[in-house]
């Protein structure tokens, strides 16, 4: 029954999806959005899978594949973690990716970003991580990161595909057409990088409160929503000196 909305909504709400090619002429910064245990890693908290799920770990090689590249080619790498006070929460989320604990890191097959000169990390305390930049002294960190770095372009990889990184490329693209991002121009959203939770219905009726989030349909809607938006949305990314595609 799943499979079968899913089709008719890909039918009747098509995305089209390009290819990206990556070069010298146009500075693209990667941006990586809660790859973090809390939501990626097995039993990790109350929003990380509870069982191997196949799109979350493939969003999470592909974002260690490109981070690796972005960095040798020595582009701008910026990640969320998300973060929050214990005793600030955030509804209608259960408690999750407390600050300071493992929660709240990134996977460990991103960790070296922690010690990478060319990452920009931000704990952020709210579903969107363009507000999240925000400072205390009115500032705002990825602003700041796109102007210093002369950022023209943005690929947008990361969890969730609906919730956080759609909020946050909604944000940055509206902030854009204000022309708050001068340089920017172009935000990208990569496909087959990005993942969102599972709830069936089945299991979301059993739980006070809870909306079904059937996970393929909406990492679909996401996607579409990012690209009504302005946002493009790319499956397959690549570097025109490197032979190495992501797929």
């Amino acid at each position: 029954m799943v499979s079968t909305t899913i089709d008719l909504l890909k039918k009747d709400l098509p995305v089209e999806e390009g290819s990206l090619v990556l070069s010298q002429d146009v500075k693209t910064g990667l941006v990586i959005v809660d790859v973090v245990n809390g939501f990626c890693t097995v039993g990790a908290g109350n929003l990380a899978p509870t069982q191997p799920d196949k799109q979350i770990s493939d969003m999470v090689e592909e974002s260690v594949r490109l981070a690796r590249l972005f960095c040798e080619k020595k582009l701008p790498v910026f990640a969320f973690l998300d973060s929050h006070h214990p005793d600030i929460p955030e509804p209608p989320y259960p408690p999750h990716c407390i600050a300071g604990t493992d929660e709240s890191r990134l996977v460990t097959a991103l960790q070296w970003l922690e010690n990478e000169p060319n990452a920009t990390l931000k704990c952020k305390d709210c579903i969107d991580g363009f507000l999240g930049s925000i400072e205390k002294d009115g500032s705002n960190l990825f602003v700041d990161w796109i102007k210093n770095n002369q950022i023209k372009a943005i690929l947008v990889v990361g969890i969730c595909t609906d919730i956080c990184v759609l909020d946050f490329v909604c944000s940055t693209l509206s902030a854009r057409n204000r022309r708050m991002l001068t340089p920017l121009e172009d935000v990208n959203v990569y496909s087959s990088a990005c993942a969102t939770f599972d709830l069936p219905v089945h299991v979301a009726k059993n739980i006070d409160g809870a909306l079904a989030h059937p996970q393929d349909l909406m990492h679909h809607i996401g996607l579409y929503m990012a690209k009504g938006r302005g946002a493009r949305i790319v499956s397959e990314v690549s570097f025109a000196d490197l032979k190495e595609t992501c797929v």
